[in-house]
């Protein structure tokens, strides 16, 4: 334990995810012996990102703006939405070009153990934006692990009854993995070989 200041930071640093103690160490003495000038642009940053940084009111991706950039995109197409557990995972997709639709990013994933149910994402807002005649086909790419599962299922079971195509991403992507961390040849491969859910 240290005193002060210096065990606060540690302790901060400790609530990041992936983050764990020994790391928090390091970096708190990494940013300790750093140059001021590094340390207050560092703050500056997380600052500006706090103040400016917010949700898309139409997908819920994160934006500087009202909509996201790919949201403002006319050339993107409106009759496929791509629904997505975290905005970390609309990165991982775009990367691998192999999507031209638009998004809905759920903020997280179902799971009962961590007090997480339906009613805590964004699933109202999806089951709003399928009101709309233009859209054909909702993929679903949540994460394949148990939350991510039970996320996709709850999501079919809401959709089928509309009449909208459902697909969920192929295989390629390894059970208990996230997209954030798929090379795009995989996840490629993943969306090529998407599968309708009858």
């Amino acid at each position: 334990m240290y005193e002060g200041a210096i065990q606060d930071l540690i302790d901060e640093l400790g609530r990041l995810p992936g983050i764990g103690p020994k790391s928090a160490q390091r970096i708190a003495f990494h940013i300790i012996s750093s140059e001021r000038v590094d340390v207050t642009r560092l703050a500056d940053v997380l600052r500006t990102v706090k103040e400016r940084v917010k949700f898309c009111t139409e997908c819920g991706n994160i934006s500087e703006e009202e909509l996201c950039r790919i949201c403002r995109d006319p050339r993107r197409e409106n009759s496929t939405i791509c629904v997505v557990e975290e905005s970390k995972d609309v990165m991982a997709i775009e990367k691998t070009r192999e999507f031209r639709g638009k998004y809905h990013v759920l903020g997280g994933a179902i799971s009962p153990i961590d007090g997480i149910g339906p009613e805590n994402l964004r699933i109202r807002e999806l089951m709003i934006r399928l009101g709309d005649t233009a859209i054909q086909e909702i993929i679903i790419a949540t994460d394949p692990n148990l939350e991510g599962e039970a996320t996709a299922s709850y999501l079919i079971r809401q959709i089928k009854p509309l009449g909208i195509k459902v697909s969920r991403l192929a295989s390629g992507l390894p059970v208990g993995g996230d997209l954030e961390y798929a090379d795009e040849v995989t996840l490629g491969r993943a969306f090529e070989g998407r599968r309708t859910i009858e």
